[in-house]
């Protein structure tokens, strides 16, 4: 097939029936009937088809998605996704179908090359291009669909192609009697109701095996058309045998009732008869409904009913046809692949008795005659048939043949019943005609159905259907010939008649032979010269059903005419075969009776003599029956060649005159048959339409103006009705545009071409109604059949630059642009011109006639830019643009956009060049002025539409085979750039669109960028900071705008400030952040989802969703869905949508969304590292003191949550960038963004997956390596992770409940342990380097201009550890949250640990302080408090005299941390390192300072530590001085001599002053954890005894112990051997402790009874404290004095009290011992010492004896009463008498009596200084003294005899 030059494609006609003979005139010179010659052209030559009217798109292959894993803290997809393959690898059992294709297009096989090309292109990219994950089912063909007035292709015009075609075989035939001779029937279509034939009869002869010739009987099937199912439709078969013989077998015997075979004589009998019998007689009929009567709603049959089972819904009962459940073995089937083949037994088939027509057949009252007791067996089967380019085949493999609904209903309802044909179907299935063997016909593809999907056996026989001639459509193939239905004939008496018809071609000669022109009956046989009837057997009034089919001569003259022979036959074998009788003629002339398709009547001749048509010979003529007509027949003319009309056949032969030039010169009769064109009935005029058309055109193509007007207005008139009457609702008629597109070849050359004469009458006719002239209403009719002449003016054009440049350029080049006359270009701008005013003026009418006018003006320049030379149609833009200028009206607006919409949809949109040669393209610039100016305009929906219209044209440019090299991306990104440029001129233009347009902008500013050049962005980043900055805000947008949420996220938020439903998107919206055409695929699919599939089994096509997807709650189809919806009532909400697609569908949304997420993020990324490296060399203009479109970009991207492949192309351009600009980044402006990393950095070391973590550890470790290089230390970047880590803190969950409800630490604070770890070790170091692609040098911290690298592990390790106890301080906060209420002490603990764990960040330092200071005031501990107001003090002072500006100097530090130890007394640069936004040294003044110094002072006061109280006024007065606040020093003099009075009374109360109580505790069991084995000295109350702190530490204890752990008390102080306990039980050990005096001498031996108060004042701070035990050697607890040894235990605790805590960890404990009699000398040294006190004591004077003479009494009767075994008497009884006095060394015994002795004179001293002290009233108690004083001298002489002496 010759392709002309590649533009136009000639396409073959099919022809319409098979061996359809013409007269052999046709094929002769047709030059004498140019009308003819017209007609057969237009019929006979091939279609011309434009291959580029419709656009051309070649896409790529579908981008396939790859799951995007988007990790959560706790989830580790990406491992889960890893161990599934794994699996799936090693079962391996599954095949590809199993895995649904994620890509929205289909799937297509790339070549290897191909994929190689895309990977390079992957390769210079970070990830995919974003573009497709936003359109991932971009359909260029829907998405032209939707441009206002958009053209659409029609199918080829085919006989073939519409409707439904049935195809019938007859395969046996079979009687109760035998089959012994030949039946002959036929088959056709026939419709009960209407009494109408359908169809030409299909012949087929059934012969008995006996009389078989050698070739099997034909295999032939009757091809039957259809237009659409109904009721009435019907077949109508009649069965003919040989004409019975007189007194033979009678054809009763196949309809007797009882069995009956016929003998062997009479089968004999009929064979002989049949062989020598040429004539047949009429045998039976049958009538087969194919379609049940009971129609559904809608009007077509019921989708259950397709080829009846039973007429039991039909009235008559003519014929019982019972399907047959089973397909005989040897029937072929598979010959006919559609599977859907029916077999119906007819068993009732109508004798025929008597004579009988076509309306007894319909008669209710008729006689019912005897059923024939034979079945004759049909295959009836529906054919596939092709509609030429089929787009309905749906994504998911079905082929969905809409518009042939009715198709559906040709089912039969006994498939469901046939073994292995798709038995399982569902039953109310429409079932679909493409099951092919019942496999499934389409896999995940699109379907290819060619033309006509049935092949055609060589013996098919195609009926022509009748009502092609009927039809009001255009006549597309030749067609002429002539059915002839002889009906009836009386006569007088009865005889054995038969006729013979032939074509006579006149009737001067009646024994010349007649015309070749009879069809035959055989296939395969040529033209006959007559053909004959049945015969009516003893007849009176004969009736016939013969139809006989001729083929007529192509002009008809007067002479041509028909001849009927009536013959009489005998029916008697004598010695040969009967012979005809002829009884009479009948003539009838064609010319006058060919165009009626009625019955026509005629007289019958006797005889036949020359002329005898002739009106002269009528009277001369003998007739039969006195010349009655009693022959009926009736003729069916089926002719494309000779209409119908009298109003066309004279146009046709004026024209033929006017070409002839045989017509006067006038040529008035060719004006008035053109007018009159007007008045011809529509469907004649639609059946001519074409070659009238014709016959116009070439008259406005060379006639002259009159002629051309004439025409022109004739065309416009004839096309306005076309339109109007056979209106399917479509802009363009499909009539018309077959005509243009196919019909139309501009008289194939042999005239000059159309498109001049055109262009100048229509031109001319527009100028005069510019002009103001009245043209009439045709110019309305003009305006709106405008499309159809431009693209008449177009196919012209294009056809002569075609056939031009046909044979003169090499192939394979372009053809150059046709050069047109100056005058035909000046015609057609003006024409144009006048077109435009027309859109212009009516539109602000606002008529709908502008709108289409305005997409067929710019459908016209489209069609010309292929054509003429480009700049010549820029005239045609550049003069619309210009009347269309700036923001006009909406309508006018709209029209504006539709038109851009429309050109820039060119194939060669691209490639167009400017007006100027030195021009970029001119379209493309026009289009993104437009677009720009629409996006300001107040309308809505144009600024969606025209936000839509550059996705769109993005798309196809990406997905356009033809542009995927490189260089053309940059060339297309290069045409588009200068829109970037515009948005960042004009950002609130930008700001101003609802979210869904900013998408669609962003996502176009973003595949822009992506294939640019790094040139070409540098220079746009060069012009001003400004701009730049708000470059990369729109980055930022595409962030914010694209981030992927989880759907539960964000379903429920709006996207914008607009409601976006009203946006003119009518489908509702699954996704916010696709392309707004995924929403209308979603919607269709879920719709078509309804329907079931043709799969195998039946069921759905989604039956194969992997288990994780399909849920039992999910509902399968979307009425489920919308059910459940509306159930739960969460309306249409986008998460309802959502929740309402399939798993399947769902799963694909996802997808996208996450591939569109991650594609933005990754160019984004990719983006930022361009920026940094121009930045780095100074080249951009930017803010290089902060870089902030860096930080900004980078903080985005951080906060957003990405995908796995994101976190993997993140660290080496994070590495980048930090070398690249470290010192910026890492400067004190750059805190805020410092922090934030450093926060997310934290964040993803806490991640699950470990790929991010490691990530998350090298990007810490980057931070590092910048510290180190630019500050040479890591005291900021510690600073700032302490601060971050405490806000991850608060985010991060570090505690977990257990099964038993106590708390454990989390997965997350362990990763974040690991990561902290690994960041510090070096070991690792190396493999995570590897594993994010970074060199091993990477972290080398080499600073600029030196060698050395300043990296220290030792200082990393020292970082990490801070932070590592900074997280397990909030860690073990977190897990004291269940016991914090019961246990004061461990809460106290834990703020004190989190206070430490930030030391080095004053601001969280100071909070942790702060929140310690109030859990201390809780419980009443006010010294504690008051510490912790000293500490916060501290800190702040310590601050403030580092950085110089204070009144304070380091003597006050050192004067503060007399009070409180805890205060550090380094004075370092860390305050001011954490200067950190948000923190630090801002905070930290005198009069926070001052503030915190008075909660101290009051919290000493109420724990009456006035000591305290004092040094801190000394404090606060420095810096009232210094600003001269005499009030306020006032007060501060007041409180000090109020101090100082509280002082003296406390140190002058008898009874000494105690500020609080101690214990040592300690702890032995596992249920302790960290307590274990250690002991603390507790500070409480001074009211609190052992008993009370006994009870509290049980009650905290106790509740944390288990069913199987209990909790006792060790009840003395003994030394503990934890070895020992019995293990399951936990023990307190509690004992009362007294604290250490500072000069205190620990070794002494004498007991320790003294008051705390004594001395001066000292501060009461103690680290030390010490208890005794008593114990013997003997291992008893108790003994006599001679055997009780004495432990003292000396505690040294972790810091002196009053602490910042309750309790304080033992660190030390020494102990020493005391034998029997070094702690009897104690004893009695400590008495001594105690009267020698209260002796010595100064008094100020004798008024106050009074409290002087109580202690005094209360120490003497202690001492001097005699009891056994006590006190004195008791050592001496003890040590000095007998058997221990010899145990003792010489130097103890010496001691032991000077102690004795010493004790007796201090004594008698007291007893005297008593005797002075006393009055009347103690007289007595005085003389017990002495006497008591006297017997213990007398005793004491027995072993002391010296002591006589001595007192």
């Amino acid at each position: 097939m010759e392709e002309l030059a590649q533009r136009f494609r000639r396409l073959p006609r099919q022809p319409l029936t098979a061996n359809l003979e013409l007269d052999p005139s046709l094929n002769e010179n047709l030059e004498q009937w140019p009308h003819l010659n017209e007609l057969t052209h237009c019929y006979k030559a091939d279609w011309v088809k434009d291959n580029s009217k419709y656009g051309h798109y070649e896409t790529v292959g579908n981008t396939s998605f790859q799951n995007q894993v988007f990790e959560g803290p706790d989830t580790d997809i990406e491992t889960e996704m890893r161990l599934a393959n794994a699996r799936h690898f090693r079962n391996d059992d599954a095949t590809d179908d199993d895995i649904p294709s994620t890509s929205g297009w289909q799937l297509s096989e790339t070549s290897s090359s191909d994929a190689a090309h895309t990977r390079n292109l992957q390769q210079l990219h970070f990830g995919a291009s974003p573009l497709p994950a936003y359109e991932p089912v971009f359909d260029w063909e829907s998405e032209r669909l939707v441009i206002f007035g958009q053209r659409n292709p029609e199918p080829l015009p085919s006989s073939c192609s519409s409707g439904l075609k049935i195809s019938v075989k007859v395969l046996s035939l079979s009687f109760q009697a035998g089959f012994v001779e030949p039946f002959y029937g036929t088959i056709c279509l026939y419709n009960r109701e209407r009494r109408e034939k359908l169809s030409e009869d299909f012949y087929f002869r059934m012969l008995p095996t006996e009389i078989q010739d050698g070739a099997m009987q034909s295999e032939q099937r009757g091809i039957f058309s259809l237009d659409s199912p109904s009721a009435s439709i019907c077949l109508l078969i009649q069965l003919e045998k040989p004409t019975t013989e007189d007194g033979g077998v009678t054809p009763s015997v196949y309809s007797r009732k009882e069995p009956v075979h016929l003998t062997e004589r009479e089968k004999q009998k009929l064979q002989v008869w049949s062989r020598i019998m040429p004539y047949r007689e009429s045998f039976a009929w049958a009538i087969v409904p194919l379609f049940e009567s009971n129609v559904a709603v809608g009007g077509t049959a019921s989708p259950s009913s397709p080829l009846a089972p039973s007429l039991s819904g039909s009235s008559s009962q003519e014929s019982m046809v019972e399907p047959v459940a089973k397909i005989s073995s040897d029937s072929k089937l598979a010959q006919y692949s559609s599977g859907s083949s029916v077999i119906v037994e007819i068993s009732n088939l109508n004798k025929v008795k008597e004579s009988y027509t076509e309306d007894s057949l319909q008669d209710p009252k008729r006689k019912i005659h005897k059923p024939v007791k034979g079945t004759l067996r049909l295959e009836v089967e529906k054919l596939q048939t092709g509609n030429g380019d089929i787009d309905t085949v749906s994504e998911n493999g079905s082929v969905n043949n809409e518009p042939a609904d009715a198709v559906d209903q040709f089912v039969d309802s006994t498939f469901p019943k046939f073994p292995g044909n798709g038995s399982g179907r569902p039953q109310n299935a429409h079932f679909k005609w493409n099951v092919l063997d019942g496999k499934e016909a389409h896999r995940n593809g699109s379907a290819i159905i060619q033309g006509n999907n049935f092949e055609l056996g060589s013996g098919d026989f195609i009926a022509f259907d009748f009502r092609a001639t009927t039809k009001s459509e255009p006549f597309s193939q030749l067609l002429h010939c002539l059915y002839v239905y002889p009906l009836i004939m009386s006569l007088s008496r009865k005889r054995n008649l038969f006729i013979r018809v032939e074509l006579r071609k006149d009737d001067i000669d009646i024994r010349r032979e007649p015309l070749e022109a009879i069809y035959p009956r055989d296939s395969g046989s040529s033209l006959q010269r007559w053909a004959h009837t049945q015969v009516a057997v003893g007849a009176r009034i004969a009736c016939y059903h013969d139809e006989i089919k001729i083929c007529p001569p192509a002009i008809f003259t007067p002479q041509h005419h028909l001849l009927f022979t009536m013959f009489h036959v005998d029916l008697q074998t004598k010695l040969e075969a009967p012979k005809p009788v002829v009884i009479g003629y009948a003539a009838l002339p064609l010319s006058t009776h060919a165009q009626f398709h009625s019955d026509i009547a005629l007289p019958v001749l006797r005889e036949l003599v020359p002329h005898y048509l002739q009106e002269s010979m009528k009277e001369r003529l003998d007739y039969l029956e006195d010349g009655k007509h009693v022959f009926r027949l009736r003729l069916r003319l089926c002719s494309s060649l000779y209409p119908t009309n009298e109003r066309i056949r004279d146009f046709f032969l004026e024209f033929d005159r006017h070409i002839l030039r045989t017509s006067p010169p006038w040529g008035s009769e060719l004006l008035e048959a053109i007018n009159s064109l007007k008045n011809v009935d529509s469907t004649e005029l639609l059946q001519f339409l074409q070659p009238i058309l014709n016959m116009l055109l070439h008259l406005i193509g060379d006639g002259g103006e009159t002629l051309q007007v004439a025409a022109f207005r004739a065309m416009v008139n004839i096309l306005t009705r076309v339109q109007q009457e056979s209106s399917d609702g479509a802009e363009r008629n499909r009539f018309l545009v077959t005509y243009v597109d196919y019909a139309f070849d501009d008289f194939g050359g042999r005239q000059p071409p159309v498109y001049p004469g055109l262009s100048t009458v229509w031109g001319s006719l527009a100028r005069s109604k510019a002009k103001g002239y009245r043209v009439g209403p045709v110019y309305d009719d003009v305006l709106a059949m405008a499309w159809f002449f431009l693209e008449l003016i177009v196919k012209s054009m294009a056809l002569e630059q075609s056939s031009l440049f046909y044979n003169n350029i090499p192939s394979g080049d372009d053809i150059p642009p046709l050069q047109l006359k100056d005058g035909v270009f000046r015609c057609i701008m003006q024409l144009y011109d006048c077109l435009l005013t027309e859109v212009h003026e009516r539109c602000k009418k606002g008529l709908s006639l502008a709108k289409r006018l305005n997409s067929s003006l710019a459908f016209f320049c489209y069609d010309l830019l292929s054509i003429i030379e480009p700049r010549q149609v820029f005239e045609l833009v550049a003069l619309y643009i210009d009347k269309f200028t700036g923001v006009c009206q909406p309508v006018l607006h709209d029209c504006k956009l539709t038109f851009l919409q429309i050109i820039c949809d060119h194939d060669l949109f691209v490639e167009m060049p400017g007006r100027d040669p030195s021009d970029r393209n001119y379209l493309s610039s026009v289009l993104i002025q437009e677009l720009f100016l629409t996006w300001d305009h107040e309308d809505l929906t144009q600024r969606g539409k025209a936000a839509r219209m550059l996705v769109v044209l993005m798309c196809k440019h990406e997905f356009d085979a033809r542009y995927q090299k490189p260089e053309d991306k940059l060339y297309i990104a290069q045409l588009y750039f200068p829109l970037v440029g515009q948005i960042l001129d004009e950002m609130p233009v930008y700001y101003n669109l609802s979210a869904v347009e900013k998408r669609e902008v962003l996502i176009v500013v973003l595949q822009i960028i992506r294939n640019l050049d790094d040139a070409s962005l540098v220079k746009a980043w060069q012009q001003s900071i400004a701009r730049t900055r708000l470059f990369f805000k729109l980055l930022e947008e595409c962030l914010v705008l694209f981030e992927h949420r989880k759907p539960a996220d964000s379903m429920m938020m709006g996207s914008s400030s607009r409601s976006p439903d009203g946006e003119g998107h009518g489908s509702p919206r699954y996704s916010d952040r696709l392309s707004p055409a995924i929403n209308s695929y979603l919607a269709e699919a879920s719709r078509q989802e309804v329907r079931p599939q043709a799969t195998p089994e039946g069921g759905y096509l989604w039956q194969r969703v992997s288990p994780q997807l399909s849920s039992p709650s999910q509902p399968y189809s979307l009425r489920e869905a919308l059910a459940q919806a509306q159930s739960s009532r969460i309306g249409s909400s986008t998460r309802a949508l959502r929740e309402s697609l399939h798993p399947i569908l769902r799963q694909k949304l996802e997808l996208w969304e996450e591939n569109l997420s991650a594609a933005v993020s990754l160019q984004v990324l990719e983006i930022t590292e361009k920026i940094s490296v121009a930045a780095a060399s100074h080249s951009i203009a930017t803010d290089y003191g902060k870089l902030d479109c860096i930080t900004s970009l980078i903080m985005s991207l951080f906060s957003r949550s990405q995908p796995l492949a994101f976190w993997n192309a993140l660290v080496p351009v994070f590495n980048n960038i930090f070398s690249l600009h470290g010192a910026t980044l890492m400067s004190r402006e750059n805190d805020r963004f410092l922090k934030q990393v450093a926060f997310h950095l934290l964040r993803l070391a806490v991640f699950r997956n470990d790929s991010i973590r490691k990530r998350a550890v090298v990007g810490l470790q980057i931070l590092v390596r910048s510290s180190f290089c630019y500050f040479t230390h890591t005291t900021r970047l510690r600073v700032m992770l302490t601060i971050t880590l405490s806000e991850l803190m608060s985010d991060v969950q570090v505690t977990q409940m257990k099964s038993d409800g106590s708390l454990e630490e989390t997965g997350e604070a362990r990763r974040l342990r690991k990561s902290l770890e690994e960041m510090a070790s070096e070991d690792k170091t190396r493999e995570l380097l590897k594993e994010c692609a970074l060199s091993l040098d990477a972290l080398q911290a080499v600073p600029d201009g030196s060698v050395e690298d300043r990296w220290s592990w030792l200082e990393v390790k020292q970082l990490a550890d801070s932070l590592l106890q900074a997280l397990d301080a909030g860690l073990e906060h977190g897990l004291l949250a269940s016991v914090m209420a019961v246990d004061k002490y461990a809460a106290a603990e834990s703020f004190h640990r989190l206070a430490n764990a930030y030391a080095h960040v004053p601001d969280l330092h100071i909070m942790w302080l702060l929140h310690l200071c109030d859990a201390h005031q809780e419980i009443q501990s006010w010294a504690e408090a008051a510490q912790c107001a000293v500490a916060v003090a501290g800190v702040i002072m310590q601050a403030l005299v580092g950085r110089n500006d204070a009144v304070w100097s380091k003597d006050h530090v050192t004067a503060l941390r007399r009070i409180c130890p805890m205060v550090s007394g380094a004075i370092s640069a860390e305050a001011s390192a954490a200067e950190v936004e948000g923190y630090g040294a801002s905070k930290l003044t005198v009069d926070s300072a001052v503030k915190y110094l008075q909660l101290a002072d009051k919290l000493f006061s109420q724990a009456e530590l006035y000591h305290f109280c004092a040094s801190i006024l000394e404090l606060i007065i420095p810096v009232y001085k210094s600003r001269r606040a005499f009030g306020q020093l006032a007060k501060c003099h007041t409180s000090l001599t109020n101090i100082y009075e509280s002082i003296l009374e406390q140190e002058s109360s008898p009874i000494p002053f105690i500020d609080a109580t101690y214990y040592r505790v300690g702890f032995y069991g596992e249920r302790f954890g960290k307590l274990d084995r250690k002991e603390y000295v507790y500070r409480e109350a001074r009211d609190v005894r052992l008993g009370d702190i006994m009870e509290k530490l049980s009650h905290i204890y106790e509740s944390r112990m288990d069913g199987t752990h209990t909790l006792h008390i060790i009840p003395d102080s003994r030394q503990v051997n934890a070895d020992e306990l019995q293990p399951g039980v936990s023990y307190l050990q509690i004992t009362a402790v007294d604290p250490v005096m500072e000069d205190e001498d620990l070794g002494s031996r004498r007991e320790r009874i003294f008051s705390l108060s004594t001395g001066s004042v000292r501060a009461r701070v103690f680290d030390r404290f010490l208890f005794d035990t008593p114990f013997t050697k003997n291992g008893k607890t108790q003994g006599g004095l001679e055997d009780q040894w004495k432990r003292r235990t000396v505690l040294q605790t972790e810091g002196s009290f009053p602490a910042l805590v309750n309790r304080l960890l033992v660190v030390k404990s020494e102990s020493m011992e005391f034998s029997p009699v070094e702690n009897a000398i104690g004893m009695i040294e400590t008495r001594t010492a105690a009267l020698r006190d209260e002796l010595e004591e100064p008094r100020t004077s004798d008024v106050d004896h009074l409290p002087r003479l109580q202690s005094l009494q209360r120490i003497l009767q202690g001492s001097v009463a005699v009891q056994v075994n006590s006190g004195v008497l008791g050592v001496c009884t003890a040590f000095l008498s007998g058997e221990p006095a010899t145990r003792l060394r010489s130097q103890e015994l010496q001691q032991l009596i000077a102690a004795l002795l010493e004790f007796m004179a201090v004594c008698k001293r007291a007893i005297r200084v008593h005797s002075r002290l006393i009055g009347e009233e103690d007289q007595d108690f005085h003389t017990q003294l002495v006497n008591g004083f006297q017997s213990l001298t007398a005793e004491l002489s027995h072993y002391i005899p010296a002591i006589l002496s001595e007192l």
